[in-house]
């Protein structure tokens, strides 16, 4: 029988069907490997994927273990979540793994602000028992993931938005200090002995919810050496590692990491850009492969640019997905609401119409050609 390439995965991703998968499939095929899906939710996959699929707790190393048998060749994820329990099996079936410590402290803030305490201290409480002399204003936030953020300015605010998130989400919640500064994002992918930043995209976000507005590609900032350090402390080495981090006065704080691609269909967006098969370098790294030399480099631009909302009410127009190019610039819309849903203008990442991705090669063709899809198409609400 012959060795097979395991994908983990949990809901379904366009990162995972049209990304991961996709370049786990051609890798397969040139090394006599099965391409395999592991998942919690196989009828879904079921449907977008059309190699084999077998059910499984994701969220168990030991049943990843067990579903992957004797002759594993990679064990990988593109998941956030998942990324402990496929570390530790993938450790256990002596396979290139990330370190399960590093997995598990980028996915829990609590965690990861104490490992960094040292080399950048920062206030993080568990948001039911702060202290009464906290550095207000503070940042509500999931204990885990991301999304759901709230800038809070006094304990009356936070008692408030607290119960909101917790009767939405539940789960655990923190708060940590408000951090000052410009907004951006690191991608690194390393294959174990080195650590090589891809890029880095500016982001717009829009407080009190911090919902991300726009990322506009750009070469990585001051303090990007600052954030690879407190990587390195943290113990990423292996795979991709999408960090949000702040610089304020020369200083470069972390925010939030995934320990993945940039998720959503940004990861597509970032191999588009580059020219190259991300998706597939991120397989074989997890083969054991060496980073390919030299390093991608680009002189193009690339821009996903969020539709919001300043109403609520129902969504009675709005563009379908669309793929065009224009004038050498690539234009990708993705809906994320669709004619006839209620929306609201809570300016939070569910709440987006759509998002607007271009790549192409200037800064200047980019942005024409995104002014002139959103010109060209009408978002209504009544």
């Amino acid at each position: 029988m012959a060795a097979s390439l395991y994908i983990v995965a949990g809901r379904t991703t366009d990162s995972v069907t049209h990304g991961l998968l996709p370049a786990a499939a051609v890798l397969g095929r040139e090394r006599g490997l099965e391409t395999v899906l592991l998942t919690d939710r196989p009828a879904e996959h079921a449907k977008v994927w059309d190699g084999r699929v077998v059910a499984c707790d994701v969220t168990d190393y030991r049943e990843i273990i067990a579903a992957a048998g004797s002759r594993p060749a990679a064990v990988l994820t593109d998941s956030d979540r998942l990324q402990a329990p496929v570390a530790l099996a993938a450790a256990y079936l002596d396979l290139p793994a990330k370190d399960w410590r590093a997995a598990t402290r980028t996915r829990n803030r609590a965690l990861l602000r104490r490992h960094l305490a040292g080399l950048d201290p920062v206030f993080c409480a568990d948001a039911w028992r702060v202290p009464p002399d906290a550095p207000y204003p503070l940042v509500l936030r999931p204990r885990e993931g991301g999304g759901d953020a709230f800038r809070v300015r006094d304990a009356g605010e936070l008692a408030a938005r607290r119960e909101e998130l917790n009767s939405r989400r539940g789960g655990a919640l923190v708060v940590e200090e408000h951090l000052p500064g410009e907004t951006y994002t690191l991608e690194p992918l390393g294959d174990g002995r080195e650590l090589r930043v891809l890029g880095a995209f500016h982001a717009r976000v829009a407080p009190p919810r911090f919902v991300v507005e726009r990322l506009d590609w750009t070469p990585p900032p001051e303090g990007a050496d600052q954030v690879l350090a407190q990587l390195e402390a943290l113990g990423v080495g292996l795979g991709a590692c999408h960090t949000e981090f702040v610089v304020h006065e020369g200083r470069a704080r972390i925010v939030r990491i995934a320990h993945r691609l940039i998720g959503d269909r940004d990861g597509l967006l970032l191999a588009d850009l580059l020219g190259v098969p991300l998706f597939e370098q991120v397989v074989r790294v997890h083969l054991g492969e060496r980073l390919p030399d030299p390093p991608p480099r680009t002189d193009r631009h690339a821009v996903a640019d969020a539709v919001l909302t300043e109403r609520s009410g129902v969504l009675v127009a709005a563009p379908d997905r669309t793929e065009q190019e224009t004038s050498g610039v690539r234009i990708s819309y993705r809906p994320r609401r669709v004619v006839g849903d209620r929306v609201d203008a809570g300016r939070a990442d569910r709440d987006r119409l759509g998002t607007v991705r271009a790549t192409g090669p200037s800064r200047a063709a980019v942005e024409a050609a995104v002014a002139a899809f959103r010109a060209a198409h009408t978002w209504k609400i009544a």
